[in-house]
């Protein structure tokens, strides 16, 4: 062993408050991408909302209860014919 004692794990942990205080923050790499992909070519306009013509019409909640119970209903039907032929 040497006489330097070495930093335990709760010393080497990055502290995110002096990483907060950076005065220089570096971008992600995902920003310096989209940010080199767009200096060439920048994006479009894109809509806050979808036009309304493309959504998909939404069944209703209780159509899913009907079939959900429908297959229950229908497995336990199989079930009790199965336990009846044996």
């Amino acid at each position: 062993m040497t006489g330097k004692s070495e930093p335990d794990d709760w010393e080497r942990e990055f502290d995110l408050r002096w990483a907060d205080a950076a005065e220089h923050k570096e971008p992600s790499a995902r920003a310096r991408m989209l940010a080199a992909r767009w200096k060439n070519s920048p994006p479009g306009p894109v809509p806050f909302r979808a036009d309304p013509d493309r959504v998909a019409r939404r069944r209703s909640p209780w159509m899913s209860t009907v079939v959900v119970l429908g297959c229950v209903a229908l497995v336990i039907v199989l079930l009790g014919y199965a336990q009846t032929r044996t």
